[in-house]
């Protein structure tokens, strides 16, 4: 295989990974339908705010959001809403 295209799949990998826990996948799903305060994130999640932020980083770190400071607060939003379709995709196969 050709390394342009392992580096491809190795990047498309990552992005996987990172939907890959149940607490992240419950973020983009909240994201889905607005950019939301981590505040309102950490009590969706039940979660500390440290933990929440730490799961908030790697889908960033993977693409899949941005945030914005407003305050005190870091806004984040989806980046790429179609990973929601790979998920809904998921879901229908996981029942």
């Amino acid at each position: 295989m050709k390394q342009d295209l392992k580096d491809r799949y190795a990047a498309q990998a990552a992005v996987i990974k990172a939907m890959a826990h149940p607490t992240r996948l419950l973020i983009l799903n909240s994201l889905k339908k607005r950019e939301t305060c981590v505040c309102e994130l950490r009590d969706l999640v039940g979660d500390d705010i440290s933990t929440v932020s730490k799961h908030l980083l790697v889908l960033k770190s993977a693409g899949l959001v941005a945030a914005r400071r407003e305050g005190n607060w870091l806004y984040y939003r989806l980046t790429c809403p179609c990973v929601m379709d790979f998920a809904r995709c998921i879901a229908g196969i996981a029942g």
